[in-house]
């Protein structure tokens, strides 16, 4: 969303940016829309509504500032021109230190998870964690961190981070398990989604770990290989047209087969910082808490 920031009269700008102020008002409102009556019967009481907090409005202000800083979004954009045929979008943006995202605040992971400001657990896994702006939001609860990203630039900024950055084929065999495993943003992105979720099942501390999963829907799979995109080997279909339909589809079919439960859903915007044309960009999210279920037998063997 362009914000009018080159605009030079003072005035012409007041008038532009209180319309835009009002404008952004009603969409991010809509980013957090649900209808519970459209959500399967078994989903219904486990919606969580969240709202625009704290920690959203500083990461929009955050990139909506940097979106201003005309010399540096030239580079960007030119850096970008360069090296496109060559390698991919995400090693751009590690290079460039540019495009973090953002999933979710502390407050809304922490009423996600039902868990207090206090609460502490001994690992995280983080799962294609990028630059590792959301996995600070949640290593807060954690005595150790552990991330993978395919990304050679995106994993030098988890190494700042001090995380310890495991191979892609390395993280289901450490010998130990992990209390909480998230996977943001990831399932539409890989080459064998029900795979990676029954590798994360047996990933799990048992009974108490759980898995912070989040989708942009509409479901539209596809990986990125060498700076093109191809449709995944697995291709996972997700059946419905309205973002409720969706998560049900998921909820009842997808993470059944998988050998997972939901435990608590919510709707969410998937934002991510801005260039000289847009303030920052923004996807359609719905993150779950899932647990293992119960019945094995559940799960794809």
């Amino acid at each position: 969303m362009w914000t009018g920031k080159y605009v030079r009269s003072p005035l012409v700008r007041s008038l532009f940016q209180n319309m835009v102020s009002e404008s952004e008002a009603s969409e991010t409102q809509e980013w957090y829309q649900c209808c519970p009556d459209l959500l399967g019967e078994s989903v219904q009481p486990l919606f969580i509504q969240s709202h625009l907090d704290s920690g959203t409005k500083a990461f929009l202000k955050r990139s909506v500032e940097k979106s201003g800083w005309l010399l540096t979004q030239l580079y960007h954009s030119f850096v970008s021109t360069i090296l496109a045929p060559l390698v991919s979008r995400t090693s751009i943006n590690g290079f460039l230190g540019r495009g973090s995202m953002f999933v979710f605040s502390p407050e809304q992971f922490q009423r996600l998870l039902r868990i207090g400001p206090e609460w502490r657990a001994e690992r995280l896994l983080d799962l294609g964690a990028g630059d590792g702006g959301v996995t600070e939001v949640m290593g807060a609860h954690f005595r150790e961190v552990y991330a993978t990203e395919v990304s050679v630039p995106m994993k030098w900024h988890l190494q700042r981070r001090n995380y310890k950055v495991l191979g892609i084929d390395e993280w289901q065999q450490t010998g130990f398990q992990y209390d909480v495993v998230s996977c943001l943003n990831l399932l539409d992105r890989c080459d064998d989604p029900l795979h990676l979720l029954q590798d994360i099942r047996r990933s799990l501390v048992p009974n108490t770990g759980r898995l912070i999963l989040a989708a942009v829907l509409p479901f539209q799979p596809y990986v990125e290989v060498g700076g093109r995109w191809q449709r995944p080997k697995e291709h996972l279909k997700v059946k419905g047209k309205t973002w409720e339909e969706q998560v049900t589809e998921l909820s009842n079919e997808v993470f059944r087969r998988a050998g997972f439960e939901v435990e608590a859903v919510t709707r969410l915007p998937y934002l991510c910082e801005g260039d000289m044309y847009n303030d920052y960009y923004v996807l359609d999210d719905a993150v779950f808490v899932l647990k293992a279920s119960e019945d094995n037998s559940e799960s794809t063997q």
